[in-house]
C-alpha cells in the first residue's frame, strides 16, 4: 500500500474524512466506547459507555477516566492488545456490569508504534440476547482446551522432552520496569550466551527463563530445570553430570544421565545458583568452559550442547567478595545479566497481575474468579510485598477461599495480611501513592531521610491529584523529568 505521506492532498483528506466518519459511526452506533493510552490508562469514554459506570461501581466519571483500565474494568484484555499490537475483533467480556460482545483495536502513530487502544461494546446484555451462541462458544472452548492438553501430553510422552511452560506474554505488566525487563530478555533470547537472572524470590525469574527458551532458536530442544537449593549437596554432582552403574553405594544399577545430558540441544536452567557448594562450582566452571562432562564413576568425557540460564535471589557480587562464590564462575555466568524488579517497583502492574492470578485460582478451585473492591485493590497496591508475586498470589488465594462470595472487600484482605505477618498495613491515597501509617509520638524520632521521603511522597501525590493522574503534567509541575517521577513512584 502506498505510504500515506506520499499520497496526493485530496487522497489524504479523503482518508482523514473516512477515519473520522468511521470513528463517529462506531461512537454513535455502538453500545459504548473507550480509549486507553499506551500505559493502559483510560483517557476517554463516550456517553453510551457512561451508563455502565454505576454497575461497575463508579458514581463519577472522574473516578473511572484517568485510572488504569485493569483497575476499573474487570477481565479486560486491553493489555494484550497494547502488548501484541494485534486486535481482538470479537470477544465476550463478562464483569459486574454484565456480559458483552466487544472489539479491541490497537491505535498506531505515523511511525507504526502502538500509542493506545480503542474498546468498542458491540452488544450489551449478551447473556440473554446471545445465550445460544455463548453456550456453543463455551463448549467449543472447553473442547479446544482439552484437545490442546491431550496433544501436549502425547507429545511429551513421545519425545520424552520437557518443554518450556511460559512465554513473554506470561510475564504480565506494562509498567516501565516490566517493559524494560522483557526487552532485555527478548534480546537475550536471540543470543547463545549464558544469562544471569538476578532478583528477589517470587519476582518471576523462572518464568522469564522459560520465556527466553521459548523465544530462542533452541525452542525445539528440551528445557531442563534444577533448583540447586532443593537438592542435597551430596547428590548435586550426580544430578548435574550423571553416573555409571556401580559408581557409588546405592547407585541405580542402570546408571543415570545428568541434567547436562538431558538438556542437550536445549536450555539448562540453574535456579538459586548462589546456593551451589564451592566444591561443585569448579566442576561446573570446567564443564561450561570445555563443553563436556565426565559422569561419576566414568573415565569418558561426553560432549554436550547446552545454553545455560542461571538465577539467584542472593547478592552474587557480595558472595564473590566474601569468598562464597568463585569469581571466575561469576564472570562466566554474568555475560547477559538481567535484573528482575521486585513487585514494589512495578505497582502499576498489580491490578493486571491480580486479574491473571484470580483466573488461575478460579481454574484450580472450580469457582468464579474473585473480584476486588476498589479499596481492596488499593490496599494490595500499597503493600511492600517482601515475597513479591508469590506472596501476592498467596494473599489473594487465602482471601478467595475465606470469602462467601466472589467479591473481596478491604476488611477481608486486612485480616489475611495481618495473619500472614505483614509488617504494616498502609494508609492508601488516591492514584496509587501510599504513605505508611506513622507510629504515634515517634514523628520527631525518625531519621531526616525518612521525613524528607514522606514530604516528597506528599508532594507527588498532590501533583498527581491536581493533574488527575497525568504523570507528564505532574512531573512538569514538580520540576523533574518524567523518568525521575516514575522512579520515585
Amino acid at each position: 500500500m502506498e505510504n500515506r505521506d506520499t499520497l496526493p492532498r485530496d487522497a489524504q483528506s479523503i482518508l482523514e474524512l473516512a477515519a473520522r466518519s468511521m470513528f463517529e459511526l462506531f461512537a454513535n452506533a455502538s453500545e459504548g466506547m473507550m480509549l486507553v493510552d499506551r500505559t493502559a490508562r483510560v483517557v476517554w469514554i463516550n456517553d453510551q459507555y457512561k451508563r455502565f459506570l454505576p454497575a461497575l461501581g463508579f458514581d463519577r466519571e472522574e473516578d473511572f477516566v484517568g485510572h488504569p483500565v485493569s483497575r476499573v474494568v474487570q477481565n479486560t484484555q486491553m493489555h494484550q492488545v497494547l502488548e501484541t499490537g494485534k486486535p481482538i475483533l470479537i470477544d465476550l467480556l463478562t464483569n459486574r456490569a454484565g456480559t458483552f460482545v466487544v472489539s479491541r483495536i490497537p491505535l498506531r502513530d505515523a511511525a507504526g508504534q502502538v500509542i493506545g487502544a480503542l474498546g468498542i461494546v458491540l452488544f450489551d446484555h449478551a447473556e440473554t440476547t446471545l445465550q445460544p451462541l455463548i453456550e456453543k462458544f463455551s463448549l467449543l472452548q472447553r473442547d479446544l482446551d482439552e484437545a490442546r492438553r491431550e496433544l501436549a501430553t502425547q507429545r511429551l510422552r513421545q519425545t520424552g522432552q520437557r518443554q518450556s511452560k511460559y512465554t513473554f506474554a506470561s510475564f504480565i505488566g506494562l509498567s516501565p520496569a516490566a517493559v524494560e525487563v522483557k526487552r532485555q530478555a527478548r534480546r537475550a533470547a536471540q543470543s547463545s550466551s549464558p544469562v544471569l537472572l538476578l532478583g528477589e524470590t517470587g519476582t518471576g525469574k523462572e518464568l522469564l527463563a522459560h520465556a527466553i527458551h521459548a523465544a530462542s532458536n533452541r525452542v525445539a530442544g528440551p528445557f531442563i530445570s534444577v533448583n540447586i537449593a532443593a537438592v542435597p549437596d551430596t547428590l548435586l554432582e550426580a544430578e548435574f553430570f550423571g553416573f555409571v552403574p556401580g559408581a557409588f553405594t546405592g547407585a541405580d544399577r542402570k546408571g543415570r544421565e545428568g541434567k547436562f545430558r538431558l538438556a542437550h540441544g536445549g536450555t539448562l536452567f540453574l535456579d538459586e545458583i548462589g546456593d551451589m557448594p564451592l566444591a561443585l562450582q569448579s566442576k561446573l566452571l570446567r564443564a561450561l568452559q570445555e563443553g563436556e562432562i565426565e559422569p561419576l564413576g566414568s573415565n569418558t568425557l561426553i560432549p554436550f550442547d547446552v545454553r545455560v540460564i542461571a538465577a539467584t535471589s542472593r547478592d552474587l557480587t557480595r558472595l564473590v567478595r566474601d569468598g562464597g562464590f568463585r569469581e571466575d564462575l561469576f564472570y562466566r555466568l554474568n555475560v547477559l545479566p538481567i535484573r528482575v524488579p521486585p513487585l514494589r517497583e512495578r505497582r502499576a502492574d498489580i491490578a493486571a497481575l491480580l486479574e491473571a492470578l484470580g483466573e488461575d485460582v478460579a481454574l484450580r478451585s472450580g469457582m468464579p474468579p474473585p473480584e476486588l473492591s476498589i479499596d481492596a485493590l488499593a490496599l494490595l497496591e500499597a503493600q511492600p510485598w517482601r515475597g513479591n508475586i508469590r506472596e501476592l498470589r498467596n494473599v489473594l488465594e487465602q482471601a478467595a477461599m475465606r470469602s462467601d462470595s466472589t467479591r473481596i472487600e478491604v476488611q477481608q484482605l486486612e485480616a489475611v495480611l495481618r495473619e500472614s505477618g505483614a509488617r504494616s498495613l498502609t494508609a492508601v491515597l488516591p492514584v496509587g501513592v501510599e504513605v505508611a501509617v506513622p507510629d504515634p509520638g515517634a514523628a520527631l524520632l525518625r531519621p531526616l531521610a525518612v521525613q524528607v521521603a514522606e514530604l516528597e511522597r506528599k508532594a507527588i501525590h498532590a501533583a498527581l491529584t491536581a493533574h488527575k493522574g497525568n504523570k507528564a503534567a505532574a512531573a512538569k509541575m514538580l520540576g523533574m523529568a518524567r523518568a525521575t517521577l516514575y522512579a520515585r513512584l
